[in-house]
């Protein structure tokens, strides 16, 4: 058992590859902002384009077999994310462990660094790495909306939004060195993972819980997003400055637009179980709602 972890660990958080990372336009695929704003344009135009081809060919709003596809996308996301969350943390102990020493004339603790990177920090490293993967994943992540599309007969244009700004958002992460990226990739692998593993779970045949768990789990997500961002905030002016900030003023931006979208999203749904439960006669029936 131990020999393995020390193997993983190795893989995870000392390989050549992982400390000798530096994110560069030059070398890391995907770097650029052209490719940044190509790719996303071309994402939100191939959903429309496969939603107007699925009305045209098929005015019927019968689902499409997709066989095992929804199942390895689930399996397939969750090993992902639960990797990027462990290189995460062994990467991140990692730092603290070799550059502790740094941060004792400036009275920085690990925590306060998992918020608020010091300034002149660069893209480079085992934590930017995991990052890099990160924003790697949120391609194979917005694959999602295509299989929505298929299933469901009809496309939602807050999962194009809310799929589209995280690939935005973690590519700012790497160009601004910004700071609060550990603690957000963190929190998002780890609610993936478990949100992957019940998709694959009840996508396989087992039975699922009778409440909404993936809105709940993207509640638990936003919800612990938004005191980080308060704590990054209260960081950035005990200590004179976080690195990226800029970067992190836009992204709380978007969080918050993410946000809005979602609770809007949310109030929706509970109007129409109160709705259909009103028709009900008041019986109590539990109304299911798709964990999509």
């Amino acid at each position: 058992m131990t020999t393995s972890f020390h193997i993983l660990k190795y893989y995870l958080s000392e390989h050549p590859s992982v400390v000798g990372f530096r994110w560069s336009h030059a070398q890391s695929w995907g770097s650029t902002w052209s490719f940044l704003f190509t790719s996303i344009s071309l994402y939100i135009a191939a959903a429309v384009l496969l939603h107007l081809l699925l009305l045209i060919l098929s005015r019927r709003r019968n689902p499409i077999p997709l066989g095992p596809l929804p199942a390895a996308h689930s399996l397939s996301m969750a090993l992902i994310y639960a990797t990027i969350f462990a290189g995460t943390v062994l990467s991140a102990a990692a730092e603290i462990r070799d550059t502790r020493w740094l941060w004792r004339r400036s009275r920085t603790t690990a925590f306060q660094w998992l918020l608020c990177f010091p300034l002149g920090t660069r893209p480079s490293g085992r934590v930017f790495f995991w990052s890099y993967a990160f924003y790697l994943s949120r391609f194979l992540h917005a694959l999602r909306s295509f299989i929505s599309i298929l299933r469901h007969r009809r496309i939602s244009f807050f999962k194009l939004f809310s799929h589209s700004i995280s690939i935005f958002m973690s590519f700012l992460w790497l160009e601004f060195s910004q700071s609060f990226q550990v603690v957000a990739i963190l929190l998002t692998t780890l609610v993936y993972s478990v949100v992957y593993g019940y998709r694959f779970w009840t996508a396989v045949g087992f039975p699922g819980v009778r409440f909404p768990f993936v809105v709940n789990c993207q509640i638990i997500l936003l919800s612990c997003n938004l005191v980080c961002h308060f704590g990054v905030l209260l960081l950035h002016l005990i200590k004179g400055g976080c690195n990226g900030i800029g970067a992190w003023v836009f992204n709380s931006v978007l969080n918050a637009a993410i946000m809005l979208l979602f609770l809007n999203f949310y109030v929706k749904m509970l109007r129409r179980k109160v709705i259909v439960g009103a028709g009900d006669g008041g019986k109590g029936e539990v109304v299911k709602v798709k964990n999509n």
